[in-house]
């Protein structure tokens, strides 16, 4: 790097403090967590999307499709399932909540049930996911380190103090807006790594000749991910992944908090829509990327040298450092923050709301401004929480990242099964709905511990959802009802059979169709 690269980097650091500072007037919670409820669907679509899209995507990913034993284009089958979710949430779960007006998406339970199934999902999600963000910054900074030649601890303070000093002051249209510009840098950064992957492979035909043709088949329809079977297999991804996306989106507050920023009814579902539809473009793209470079890993023996048989997620970053003409190095670089970025703003600030919402100001009558600053006290607290567990990831970060996933797949069908109760299945009570909770989550711990790798991850997703609504609602019929008082919810009733219904279904059906004739086109 020299000095080009150094400027563009301070540069757009300097920006994004801006940023917080034009945001900085917060009046109320509103204002702070949901933006005043004013966003449009373009920005809140491309912040949902780079909240999901993050810098472990856009290095990581790569690495599996093109250097990985074992890996391709199969990381594709990951985008399967993700339009069948957008209109499971579009039809039954998103609009109740919207309607709801909550801030805290965990608050809608308490109405529905009680303030320990409120209580416990927030624990749950504020644990989880101040430690997911810590090992996403460590993973994000080692990198950075070997690019950018600067210690570590000084790549986890610039990623650590520019986000949270932006998303304290700024709140989340800060979050929403910085998202969006970090989005569009964040796919220009793939674009130009795919273009310069392809100059040095002398063009697009000389890469098809030169390609590793077992990287290239998408779908497995034979595997099952059961025993000793491949986990990428066809059903297992289309009906895990269901389970697995209409959770996280649909129930997972860092998603879902955009949503409920959105102006009207109208927009959230041209904004779930929206990612319903360019997600695989997006994956598309850095998939491609990784097989262009790994293919020219592969074909250049001194980038093959440099990169560590068991760290493959070297090869963007030694791509970036040795390959890129300085000015475009600062522009990677950035696109790399960006994405890093954006997820720690995304989790700062649903962390804040969940504390100051769930823990801070519950029954209490607190003013606007006393609100505004304990929120603003937490988002501090949870970026410092997130910047320090990041120093302490080093050991453990390469094993605790499948951990992560492992952990989450634990959870997410329990929560989207109490999620879907809540709104469309009166006759379970809080008592039932608690043992189905927990039975859930059980039968998923045992699925880990007891039956391990004979069981693909992404299953539990599934298990864990079915057992949770069986268990509920047997446990509601033959356990007595307590004495918690159950606020009326207005249900939103929603048609699924809508034009964006069809035109997901009729993408998903694309998707399968473009996977399967990869080996063909390529």
């Amino acid at each position: 790097m020299n000095l080009l690269d150094y400027a563009i980097i301070i540069v757009y650091s300097i920006a994004f403090l801006g940023l917080g500072y034009i945001f900085k007037n917060q009046q109320n919670k509103k204002d702070y967590f949901l933006g005043g409820r004013s966003f449009g669907w373009f920005p809140l679509s491309l912040s949902v999307m780079a909240t999901q899209l993050s810098a472990i995507s856009f290095i990581s990913a790569p690495a599996f499709v093109g250097m990985r034993e074992g890996g391709g284009m199969k990381w594709l089958s990951y985008e399967f399932a993700v339009p069948i979710a957008m209109i499971f949430l579009g039809s039954y779960l998103i609009p109740t909540l919207y309607k709801s007006g909550v801030v805290s998406i965990y608050e809608f339970l308490e109405k529905r049930f009680s303030r320990s199934t409120r209580l416990l999902l927030s624990l749950v999600f504020q644990i989880s996911r101040a430690f997911a963000t810590s090992v996403m910054i460590y993973a994000v900074a080692l990198i950075l380190t070997s690019v950018m030649d600067i210690p570590f601890w000084q790549t986890v303070i610039l990623i650590g103090v520019i986000t949270v000093i932006y998303s304290y002051q700024g709140g989340m249209k800060a979050v929403v807006y910085g998202d969006m510009i970090q989005m569009i840098i964040l796919f220009v950064g793939i674009l130009i790594c795919l273009g310069y992957g392809l100059s040095y492979l002398d063009g697009w035909d000389n890469f098809v000749s030169l390609v590793d043709r077992d990287r290239l088949n998408a779908v497995d329809f034979g595997s099952l991910g059961i025993g000793n079977s491949d986990g990428f297999g066809f059903w297992p991804m289309i009906i895990g992944g269901f389970f697995l996306y209409a959770s996280y989106y649909g129930t997972d507050q860092s998603q879902v908090q955009r949503l409920l920023s959105a102006n009207s009814l109208d927009t959230v579902r041209k904004t779930i829509l929206f990612n319903g539809l360019l997600r695989f473009p997006v994956t598309l793209s850095y998939c491609i990327m990784g097989l262009v470079l790994g293919t020219f890993v592969l074909q250049t023996p001194e980038f093959l040298s440099q990169i560590p048989t068991d760290k493959p997620d070297l090869m963007i970053p030694i791509f970036i450092r040795d390959y890129l003409p300085h000015g475009i190095i600062g522009i990677l670089i950035v696109a790399i923050l960006s994405a890093a970025m954006s997820s720690l703003s995304s989790a700062v600030n649903s962390l804040s709301a969940v504390s100051t919402e769930d823990f801070l100001t519950h029954g209490k009558n607190v003013s606007h401004a006393q609100y505004v600053k304990y929120s603003r006290l937490t988002a501090l607290f949870w970026g410092v929480v997130c910047i320090v567990l990041a120093f302490f990831a080093g050991n453990i970060a390469s094993t605790v990242i499948e951990a992560i996933n492992k952990v989450g797949s634990v959870f997410f069908g329990p929560i989207l099964a109490t999620f879907l109760i809540a709104v469309k299945i009166k006759k379970v009570h809080a008592r039932g709905m608690n043992i189905g909770l927990l039975s859930g989550v059980l039968c998923n711990v045992y699925l880990w511990l007891g039956v391990g790798d004979q069981l693909f991850w992404f299953w539990w997703n599934a298990t864990g959802a079915v057992v949770t609504l069986i268990v509920a609602l047997i446990a509601s019929l033959l356990v007595p009802k307590g004495s918690e008082k159950v606020q009326h919810i207005e249900m939103e009733v929603a048609n699924v059979w809508t034009k964006d219904t069809f035109i997901l279904l009729g993408f998903f059906i694309f998707i399968i169709v473009i996977a399967l004739a990869i080996p063909s086109l390529i």
